[in-house]
């Protein structure tokens, strides 16, 4: 798609200052942008806006060198021989502006594909599309307008929401509910058996799981993640929960809502968390802790216990973020130290030994 500056302006919302008769067929970042390309000053809450002017001169040089062919802004850049975009809000306007330009793909066809495969007594809502290989068991319930891609397969008695979409061989057990609006990227897995096991007679016995998992509304799930069934009641992912990708949830683990968790976290079973809860990458939670709202926990962070509302952690153990940070920094020091330690020891014994002679 080809756009005029003046056009794009329109279609995101933004105030036009300059000529908008250039063609804009894509978005970049400054360094790498074209005389296509709109480019854009990203979170604008990092730099000054005063009287609708761009106060912090930081990023002006980057824009002066750009080959872009117009930015988009919290505030008008004097000078800058340019069109600018001008929007409240940068991210969001990042957003609308690639969603104009995003690849038109072929989307799964409304119907139900020749080489899927449905069980018996399942209700299928108006405007879903079931792709090809798709396997749909028995007692299977799919809202309106919700897409299930090519290979998945969704276990007996599940139940799918409205405007869900599911991509290509993402799995779903029996007993799963799945809400309204659920985005689940391919190859994951969502209610398989936990790993709950007990020593019995000198062998590992695998505890039976039960219960289901649901997910609620405005959920959207990475690549290549697990969430295991409760062995009783219910795995939960609360409402507007984002998850990024290679993330495993464990049994009878409760998120709450608007949580953001990023790849190779890991969250042991039994573990609640509650709403507006950040895990940063490869996070790991030991089992049956509580994690409190709006909790954030730094990347590579091992938590090993309870942690109450609002705290920033970070470290394995984690521990409050400026105290682990001095952690670091004194352990940074200790080669520095451990010298000079030496030399004060490499003194004494001189300072002894000299005492020594004059007795």
């Amino acid at each position: 798609m080809r756009l005029t500056v003046a056009q794009l302006a329109q279609r995101i919302g933004a105030e036009l200052v300059g000529d908008g008769s250039a063609a804009i067929s894509a978005v970049g970042p400054v360094e790498t942008a074209g005389e296509s390309t709109v480019t854009f000053i990203r979170d604008p809450e990092r730099y000054g806006v005063r009287s609708g002017i761009l106060t912090d001169a930081r990023h002006i040089p980057k824009l002066e060198k750009s080959r872009a062919g117009a930015v988009i802004v919290a505030g008008r850049i004097e000078g800058l021989a340019k069109p600018q975009l001008i929007v409240k809000n940068v991210n969001a306007a990042l957003i609308k502006a690639l969603n104009v330009f995003a690849p038109k793909l072929r989307a799964v066809a409304e119907g139900i594909d020749p080489t899927a495969k449905i069980g018996r007594v399942v209700k299928i809502g108006k405007g879903v599309a079931i792709g090809a290989c798709v396997v749909i068991e028995d007692g299977v319930e799919i809202g309106l307008n919700s897409v299930i891609a090519g290979g998945c397969k969704i276990g007996q008695n599940s139940k799918l929401g409205d405007n869900c979409h599911l991509d290509s061989n993402v799995v779903v057990y029996h007993n799963c509910i799945i809400g309204n609006n659920v985005v689940i990227q391919a190859n994951t897995t969502i209610g398989s058996t936990g790993f709950g096991y007990c020593l019995i007679d000198g062998a590992h016995r695998l505890i039976p799981h039960n219960g289901g998992v649901v997910i609620e509304d405005f959920v959207e799930i990475g690549a290549n993640c697990c969430v295991d069934r409760a062995k009783f009641g219910n795995t939960v992912i609360g409402a507007g929960t984002k998850i990024d990708n290679l993330v495993q949830i464990a049994h009878n683990v409760v998120i709450g809502r608007r949580c953001l968790i990023a790849g190779q976290v890991g969250i042991s079973g039994s573990c609640k968390l509650g709403d507006g809860v950040v895990l940063g990458g490869q996070v790991g939670l030991a089992d049956n802790i509580e994690i409190g709202d709006g909790v954030i926990v730094g990347a590579q962070s091992g938590v090993t216990h309870n942690i109450a509302a609002g705290q920033q952690i970070f470290g394995s153990p984690a521990t409050k973020r400026t105290e682990a940070l001095r952690v670091i920094g004194l352990t940074r020091r200790l080669p520095k130290l451990a010298e000079q330690l030496k030399q004060l020891s490499t003194r004494i014994k001189r300072l002894e030994a000299a005492k020594d002679d004059k007795e």
